[in-house]
């Protein structure tokens, strides 16, 4: 099955709603990452959300950032998104993987701790990136994101996001959905959505069965009439480059660069979203420090 993110309205717009289907994307990622199974979760799942919101973005040029740490054993995670749906990140600690939860589940709450924050950063090309915080209410990154939406963006919002790992930790279903009520939503359209969403089955489940994106909104939204706006294909690409890495070496200071000149090796620097390697020989970093020390 295809990736897709599908987005719609429902009850005379009252309800906005975006799913996804991210099987092939979080397996990407994770296979990039080297990750264990409780890692891919915490990655799959944020990843999802990472491109969820992203088509949120009303510019092409716009950015969100979604980091979460809480102490665990995942050491955080980050991911970036973007309008069009594709999306980068990566967690502190591929190799972390827990025993089982109560619900004998993978433990992405126990992965990522409960000291700590949820950070949204949206770089909208102002002045300043408008920047949201709230703390961490169960580390499952559903849970947190749907507290996030309501306490810093006052809006009420459902958040399901799942990742189904296989026995050979390849990623079996993964995908989420964000749906949220408008300021002017009629009334009782809350307690109706609220109905839907008890007796609806997991996010994997229903893409395990072979629902796309489009069948989870049907699903949840059975017996109502939606409107089906558009479709996004999500993927995971990273856009690192030689130049961005000599960017990134530059503004660590003429201080910090002289000292790595100083020590008279080739530097090899690896992007953390998707492990490609830059080496820079002596010569080139005493060019680069030129640039540094105007």
């Amino acid at each position: 099955m295809e990736d897709k993110i599908v987005r719609a309205m429902a009850k005379n717009d009252s309800i906005r709603i975006i799913s996804a289907t991210t099987t092939n994307l979080v397996n990407e990622a994770v296979k990039i990452h080297k990750c264990m199974p409780t890692a891919s979760a915490a990655l799959g799942r944020m990843l999802t959300a990472g491109s969820l919101m992203g088509t949120m973005l009303k510019s092409e040029k716009d950015s969100l950032t979604i980091k979460i740490s809480g102490g665990g054993d995942a050491k955080g995670v980050i991911v970036v998104g973007y309008s069009d749906g594709h999306v980068k990140g990566y967690i502190g600690n591929p190799n972390v993987d827990l025993p089982p939860n109560s619900r004998g589940k993978l433990d992405v709450g126990g992965a990522i701790g409960l000291n700590g924050n949820l950070v949204v950063i949206k770089d909208m090309g102002l002045k300043e990136p408008y920047v949201g915080q709230v703390p961490i209410v169960t580390g499952e990154i559903g849970d947190d994101l749907a507290y996030y939406f309501t306490v810093s963006e006052q809006t009420p919002s459902a958040v399901g996001v799942g990742v189904l790992v296989d026995r050979d930790l390849t990623i079996k279903a993964a995908g989420g959905f964000i749906i949220q009520m408008m300021p002017d939503a009629e009334e009782g359209a809350a307690d109706l959505l609220q109905n839907k969403l008890k007796n609806i089955s997991s996010v994997t489940n229903m893409i395990d069965k072979g629902m796309d994106a489009q069948d989870i909104i049907k699903n949840i939204f059975e017996g109502i009439d939606v409107n089906i706006l558009d479709e996004i294909k999500p993927i995971y690409k990273c856009d690192c480059s030689r130049e961005r890495v000599e960017k990134a070496l530059i503004s660590i200071g003429a201080k910090d660069l002289h000292e790595i000149y100083e020590d008279g090796k080739t530097e090899e620097l690896k992007c953390d979203f998707c492990n490609k390697s830059y080496k820079f020989t002596h010569e080139q970093i005493g060019e680069i420090l030129k640039y540094a020390e105007k």
